[in-house]
């Protein structure tokens, strides 16, 4: 490398850098931007907060490690902070008081990532921290931290300073340095719940970044193996590449642990294996309960097996880890089916608005016999039309097509192809609600329930129990104890057989007529919403679109809306149009603010907002969540303001979407133009002069001048 990762413009020692982990992760990132090695504070930091809002970056004894991958990021880097007064990051025995940045280009090769990844190792190792908190000055703080990730660099650099054997910290740079295996000291003692032989024990960890903690969970079931005589071999799933590990090590192994929080790639390997599933920060903070689990997996002829799942799983979906909480498991699953459901309804919405363009409005009446019963060699003239049935000329109460010929034709086969994708949309959303709880297992028994839910009737509603039952009973059949040789059968051949038979008996003989008529009384009841009733939905709606920018509130909203269009009746088609136009508010809110009041936003932010105009145009609520991520308390509730306004204005100018998605560009299935035009333009303004008074108000404090080293 060119440059070494850390440098003392980039450490603070006994530091007050705010009392929250924004602040402090603000501040270490604006450190690298002022070193040069970063270039846009406001989208580091916004990536830094993603990370973080994915699974806290406190570890046990007063460590955390913040960190990304960011286009913002010009030069793999790392800012230290010693903290006082100590800052809470999430971690159950307190707050931390030495925090590491990581900083890394999204773009960059590996090599860069690997020593950010012995940085991590060495964090589970004592005499590294200590070495830390003794260091006098910020020079001593690189030294520490160079002598682990690059020692011959440092060297080369400061070769006053000595070997780096001799300096704080080198002893574990070189542990660091180990392969994640972790052998006995004496293979004859062995573990001695096991009489005397060694338990061999393999293990996969990941994290969602996979810079820091896939390592340090790795490290940390190492060096607890160590320890206890247990055979460990570790495969780190992280982004610094991976090395499979050897098909005779997992043959060979009684026992595998999966210490994740993303879904483990090729899985089907350790297919019959007895295994404990939990995420990386239980392998960091409790190795030894971890291991402990293992062993006695390894004991149990009963144990919980690996099903044989060999596609892996991915941040999406993939199944609930072992020591989830239920209900947090359950909200991934959900959002798992939704994701995967709305392409099917983005592409099928669209095509039947594309059809209503080309073919009229009425072409939804007749499209089925239009696109079956004509071709490009015979198209149709003019056609009559009398509940939904092509009738002769002239039959009394028969309406004549406004379309006739070629456009009528087109417009009908592209609406058809949209109702084709719609119609997977119910057995998608079951599928895959199911795929998040069970894995690939789960696929079958949720789709047969979806398309059981479509013939019964059961639409939205239908196909969150089914998909929700179909999960908890393929993960209840995972775990039955088989014969190994069989386990390899269950996931492809038995399980998906008895889970879609149990399914399909639940839901034929006792679920499908009362969630039919839950499904029913739902449509029932809004289509009778009129006046002031429609209007409160439609700012509850809107709320829900502005309160987390594309979050599971979002979805949530959205996803009813969607399902809504299955039924197409009035009511639906509201709700749609309230959701569409309130999603599209916070970015052309955002974009509006930073173009009356640039002086309340910084460059970057200004950058930001010329992009969000096109991504407000296109529904593409998340181009408002770099101004969300960096003035949350300030931006959030005006934006949910204007999203109130503009639903209630579409509810009160009765506007109906056809289409699900594409902002101002479906304009042409959307009625009445104006009335929706009106709504955003109204909740627009409303959101932009709340969020210009409230930064307005806002006196921003001087900054903090940066705490001088201490001379060496």
């Amino acid at each position: 490398m060119n440059q070494p990762i850390i440098e003392t413009a980039t450490v603070r020692l006994d530091a007050d850098l705010g009392g929250s982990k924004e602040e402090v992760i603000r501040s270490l990132a604006a450190t690298l931007v002022d070193a040069g090695r970063a270039h846009d504070l406001d989208t580091i930091v916004t990536d830094l907060l993603a990370r973080e809002a994915k699974a806290a970056t406190g570890m046990k004894g007063g460590i955390a490690i913040p960190h990304c991958k960011s286009e913002a990021v010009d030069e793999p880097s790392l800012g230290f902070a010693r903290l006082d007064p100590a800052v809470d990051f999430g971690a159950k025995d307190g707050p931390a008081d030495l925090v590491f940045l990581i900083g890394a280009p999204a773009g960059g090769g590996k090599e860069h990532l690997k020593l950010l990844a012995t940085l991590a190792r060495n964090l589970v190792r004592a005499e590294f921290v200590e070495s830390l908190r003794s260091a006098a000055t910020p020079q001593e703080a690189v030294e520490v931290i160079l002598s682990v990730v690059a020692p011959e660099e440092e060297a080369s650099s400061s070769s006053s300073l000595g070997a780096p054997s001799d300096r704080p910290g080198a002893a574990a740079g070189a542990a660091g340095a180990a392969a994640t295996t972790a052998a006995p000291a004496d293979t004859s003692s062995g573990d001695a719940d096991r009489g005397g032989s060694t338990t061999r024990l393999v293990a996969v960890t990941a994290c969602p970044t996979g810079i820091a903690h896939t390592y340090m969970a790795a490290d940390s079931l190492a060096q607890a193996a160590g320890g206890r005589g247990i055979d460990l071999q570790v495969e780190t799933q992280g982004s610094a590449g991976a090395t499979p590990l050897d098909p005779e090590v997992i043959e060979a192994a009684d026992a595998v642990v999966f210490a994740t929080d993303v879904g483990v790639r090729d899985r089907g390997r350790f297919a019959g294996k007895p295994v404990v599933e939990c995420g990386v920060k239980k392998a960091i903070d409790a190795p030894e309960e971890v291991l402990d689990d293992a062993l006695a997996a390894a004991r149990d002829p009963h144990a919980r097996t690996v099903t044989g799942d060999s596609s892996g799983a991915d941040a999406a979906g993939g199944g609930s880890g072992k020591n989830e909480h239920w209900a947090r498991g359950l909200q991934r699953a959900v959002m798992t089916g939704v994701s995967y459901m709305i392409p099917f309804v983005a592409a099928g919405g669209l095509l039947m608005a594309l059809g209503f363009l080309i073919g009229g409005y009425d072409v939804a009446y007749v499209w089925q016999s239009i696109a079956t019963d004509y071709s490009l060699g015979q198209l149709p003239g003019e056609i009559w039309a009398l509940d939904g049935e092509i009738v002769a000329a002239g039959t009394a109460g028969a309406d004549l097509l406004s379309r006739a010929g070629l456009s009528l034709y087109i417009g009908a086969v592209l609406f058809a192809i949209g109702q084709a994708a719609m119609g997977f949309m119910i057995a998608v959303l079951s599928g895959y609600i199911a795929y998040g709880l069970a894995d690939r297992p789960g696929l079958a028994p949720g789709f047969v329930g979806g398309a059981i839910a479509v013939t019964l009737d059961a639409g939205f509603i239908g196909a969150l129990i089914t998909g929700i039952v179909a999960g908890y009973l393929v993960r209840w059949m995972t775990s039955w104890s088989v014969p190994r040789w069989l386990a390899g059968l269950m996931p492809v051949v038995l399980i998906p057989l008895l889970g879609s038979l149990v399914i399909g008996l639940l839901m034929f003989l006792l679920l499908g007529r009362p969630l039919a008529a839950v499904s029913e009384g739902l449509e029932s009841w809004l289509n009778g919403m009129t006046g002031s009733s429609m209007i409160v939905l439609g700012v509850v709606l809107g709320l829900m679109m502005c309160f987390d920018l594309g979050g599971p509130v979002n979805k949530a909203a959205y996803t009813f809306a969607t399902a809504g269009l299955a039924i197409d009746n009035a009511a639906s088609l509201k709700i749609m149009a309230a959701v569409m136009a309130a999603g599209m508010v916070p970015p052309l809110a955002m974009a509006l603010a930073t173009v009356v009041r640039s002086k309340l936003f910084s460059e970057a932010e200004r950058e930001n907002g010329r992009a969000a105009f096109l991504l407000g145009a296109s529904f593409i609520t998340e181009g408002a969540i770099p101004f969300a991520a960096a003035d949350p308390l300030r931006v959030i509730p005006s934006m949910m303001a204007g999203g109130a306004v503009t639903g209630a204005l579409i509810m009160a100018f009765s506007v109906e979407s056809y289409a699900p998605h594409g902002g101002i560009f479906v304009l042409f299935a959307i009625n009445p133009v104006w009335g929706y035009l009106v709504a955003i333009l109204a909740g627009m303004l409303v959101s932009c002069v709340a969020v210009v008074v409230a930064k307005s108000a806002r006196r921003e404090p001087a900054p903090a001048a940066e705490p001088a080293a201490v001379a060496a």
